[in-house]
């Protein structure tokens, strides 16, 4: 155990609750730390249930493309807790070390002086400290859960608020629709402030169109106000603004011509920010977001596949998630058709049935796997049970390594495309075993 996760660990203590959304305790501790929410660089705030995270991935890269530093606060972590912090610097900036992540967090722990407080609270307060004291230009704020109670939504006037693809997810907190949803993500948005949204199903659209209204946000939808389209390999979009004709974004999966265009979409849209085109057409091609439709060609479990194999990994854990692999997926058959094999783990608390319906049809086999450390997982045994219950044969192993071995058992010609997915956890623990940490 790292001394980051001594204090995870400590502080976890804190809060008898798993979760417990509010907004006071909050307000209490940054108050005690002198409210660095108020001395942050200027915020663009991300809240959806789909693509957070692609889509501050673009934004950064775009922005580091035009020269400017870039904080970056996003949740989980896959490997090391330290990636939840970003600093902006010179070029990609860095994550924040072990000693001043350390500090920030005791120093927030004294602030709370024992009282009741969430992990991720402290977490993001102890960002807040390392966002205020160390330069950049813009910070790049992502949504924990939901957005209106969230502990991000302290930062009153950010430069814009992006709502990312809504569908349902943590229904046990945020509601279970998905007007209920959107209702919580459209909680970050401010008076006076550009909210730039992604394309939405109906009900969750006329949701976050109300709370615009209500607050006095002036919206741009996808669809409506700027259109983001993959033509002939490439990324074409166009708003009032003019076109771009841009390289097909680095990451994987035509869902992320969709992330990519939220995130020009917020960019172009920001009257504080003046970027050369060039900067787009760097930064969509440069993009990176780990966990996300990521081909493995090396490392330990790369050598476990069958000889000829490929080993690729996402973290979806959602139905709408599902779909966007699935798609992907899909489009990678057409191009060099492969039988397709699943390694599944996936935490209880998350719809298997409806992710696993996404590939029917499409997966030739699927292996379920317990999620490492992780008490809420749902067994191998169950998981299984699902797949076969939507017409993917099915088997469970004990753990990832054992499930590659047994692929190698099913003599597959031509060798097989493998996924392994159902939970970012998952993907964190293959990173690690793999030996291909995120930097």
């Amino acid at each position: 155990m790292t001394p980051i996760d001594s204090i995870v660990a400590r502080l976890t203590s804190l809060h008898p609750k798993l979760i417990d959304l509010s907004l006071d305790r909050m307000r209490r501790i940054l108050g005690s730390l002198g409210h660095p929410e108020q001395q942050l660089p200027p915020t663009i705030h991300v809240a959806g249930t789909n693509g957070k995270g692609s889509t501050i991935a673009f934004m950064r890269a775009i922005l580091e493309a035009a020269g400017l530093r870039v904080h970056v606060y996003t949740s989980p972590h896959l490997v090391r807790f330290n990636e939840r912090f970003r600093l902006g610097g010179k070029g990609e900036g860095r994550l924040a070390s072990d000693e001043e992540l350390s500090s920030a967090l005791n120093e927030c722990e004294r602030a709370n002086a024992g009282a009741p407080i969430t992990v991720f609270e402290v977490t993001t307060a102890a960002g807040f400290l390392l966002f205020a004291r160390n330069p950049a230009d813009v910070l790049l704020l992502e949504v924990g859960m939901g957005g209106r109670l969230d502990a991000t939504n302290v930062v009153d006037r950010p430069l814009a608020s992006v709502i990312t693809p809504v569908s349902l997810d943590h229904a046990e907190h945020l509601g279970d629709t998905l007007g209920k949803i959107a209702v919580e993500k459209a909680g970050i948005l401010k008076p006076g402030v550009p909210a730039i949204v992604a394309a939405q199903p109906r009900e969750a659209l006329l949701s976050i169109e109300r709370q615009a209204g209500r607050v006095k946000a002036p919206i741009r939808i996808a669809g409506e106000d700027w259109m983001a389209t993959e033509e002939r390999g490439r990324l074409v979009y166009q708003d009032d603004a003019g076109l771009l004709d841009l390289p097909a974004p680095k990451l994987y999966g035509r869902h992320q011509f969709e992330n990519a265009g939220v995130a020009i979409a917020a960019l172009r849209g920001i009257d504080e920010l003046s970027l050369p085109p060039d900067a787009f057409e760097t930064g969509i091609a440069k993009a990176d977001w780990p966990g996300r439709m990521q081909r493995l060609s090396q490392g330990r479990l790369v050598a476990l596949v069958p000889p000829g194999s490929e080993l690729w990994l996402d973290g979806g854990h959602n139905p709408d998630g599902g779909r966007a692999i699935a798609n992907a997926l899909a489009d990678l058959e057409e191009r060099v058709s492969r039988p397709l094999v699943l390694v599944v783990g996936m935490l209880a608390t998350k719809d298997c049935e409806s992710f696993l319906k996404n590939f029917a049809g499409l997966a030739r086999r699927t292996v379920g796997v317990p999620i490492p450390y992780q008490d809420k997982s749902f067994p191998a045994d169950t998981i299984a049970d699902i797949a076969s219950g939507v017409g993917i044969p099915a088997q469970s192993s004990e753990n990832v390594e054992a499930a590659l071995a047994a692929i190698g058992r099913f003599e597959l010609e031509p060798p097989p495309r493998i996924l392994i997915t159902g939970s970012l956890y998952l993907a964190g623990a293959v990173l690690h075993a793999n030996g291909t940490t995120p930097v």
